[in-house]
């Protein structure tokens, strides 16, 4: 399990009072806070099909807007990372690497999708029970569909992500709890297979 979470505040002047380490970007403050549910990726069930391709970021939680989002980082550095700028992705090993590492403290690892790649993600938020693992009906026929693809779980538990071979119209798809993706985006990659 990892000790790092990230979240942010508009800065005005105070930053906020907890966490061991703050950082100002722009007009928001990062705090590092000390705990997070988040558990270690599990590297071995990621399919090489994805950790072969050099479209890898690190991620941390931030708060936004009173929301908890997921932020893409540039690995091993406190910079942010584009999931539309290849220029600022690293391999798996090294991103793998940088978030083991510890410093910076990341919440974990995600894929980026993009035109060259022929990948397409389906985020399924909401769908899952994290104490119980049963997925809802809805979602369950989404993933029988697409059983030839990896599909794990999310960092919260409470959702899932399937990774197929695919094209979205215009890249990408929001419908409801479903998202679909295949470039512009980045997914984070728990290797918690379902």
């Amino acid at each position: 399990m990892r000790t790092s979470q990230i979240s942010r505040s508009r800065a005005n002047g105070e930053g906020p009072e907890i966490g061991a380490l703050s950082l100002t970007y722009k007009e928001y403050t990062a705090v590092i806070k000390e705990t997070t549910t988040v558990n270690q990726p599990i590297t071995e069930n990621i399919p090489e099909q994805l950790t072969e391709r050099p479209q890898w970021v690190c991620w941390r939680y931030e708060e936004r807007e009173g929301k908890e989002t997921k932020v893409p980082y540039i690995a091993g550095t406190n910079s942010r990372a584009s999931s539309t700028e290849l220029m600022t992705w690293s391999s798996f090993e090294y991103a793998l690497a940088a978030y083991e590492a510890g410093e910076p403290l990341y919440d974990g690892i995600g894929f980026c999708f993009c035109s060259a790649d022929p990948l397409c993600g389906i985020d399924l938020d909401g769908c899952r029970n994290p104490e119980t693992g049963e997925v809802a009906p809805w979602a369950q026929k989404i993933i029988s569909d697409a059983s030839d693809g990896y599909i794990e779980v999310s960092p919260s538990k409470t959702g899932v992500h399937v990774i197929v071979e695919g094209r979205v119209r215009d890249g990408g798809i929001r419908r409801g709890p479903v998202e679909m993706y295949s470039r512009d985006r980045f997914f984070t990659i728990t290797g918690e297979v379902l």
